[in-house]
């Protein structure tokens, strides 16, 4: 008898068992169950907070970008103006470098000796005609270089000799060989001087 209660309490025992190995399972598939929920309830939200710092970087490069396109548009548009500008103030610079040549030629006409009346009046007309062109080119801005009797200045002057004169100091011009002029601001064409040493 005692053999079978023995084998009966073993029974008892291994059922007992088997019944709290069973609820262990069943709470370990509810603990499971609860955490999945949980990181289900964690997941989303920190997917949704992913997605925005996705979403405010993506919005912040957007800004840079537009902030850097509208800075070059200014630009652009600034560039376009001054030249413009600069296309307004100087319009008429290539017709007079055509024509300073010409007025070099009626500055040399005009140091001719009249010997007779034909050439006084000839001198007289030619003149008139220079007077007109350099009215005409002081409308639009241009003024000759002063140069004989001024410091030499490579901005204004080109030197091409130099010499040895007691009238004047060091670094002054002596002579000019071919008038300079500006164009309002800018040199069109520099006076060429000859410079005291």
């Amino acid at each position: 008898m005692t053999n079978e209660n023995n084998t009966i309490n073993e029974e008892i025992n291994s059922t007992e068992q088997v019944e709290l190995t069973e609820e262990n399972a069943g709470e370990a598939v509810v603990n499971e169950d609860a955490q999945t929920t949980a990181e289900a309830e964690v997941n989303p939200a920190e997917e949704y907070l992913n997605e925005i710092e996705a979403l405010k970087a993506k919005l912040e490069e957007a800004d840079n970008r537009y902030l850097r396109l509208q800075a070059d548009f200014d630009n652009f548009r600034r560039r376009t103006r001054l030249d413009q500008e600069a296309g307004e103030k100087y319009r008429a610079q290539k017709l007079i470098t055509e024509l300073l040549p010409a007025l070099d030629n009626f500055e040399r006409a005009m140091k001719v000796d009249a010997d007779n009346e034909q050439t006084k009046v000839l001198l007289q007309g030619m003149d008139m005609v220079y007077r007109g062109m350099m009215d005409a080119l002081k409308k639009e801005g241009v003024e000759p270089i002063e140069a004989v009797g001024k410091d030499f200045d490579p901005h204004l002057h080109q030197a091409v000799m130099q010499g040895e004169d007691e009238n004047f100091g060091s670094n002054i011009v002596t002579d000019e060989f071919q008038k300079g002029y500006l164009l309002k601001d800018r040199v069109i064409r520099p006076s060429m001087v000859k410079v005291n040493q």
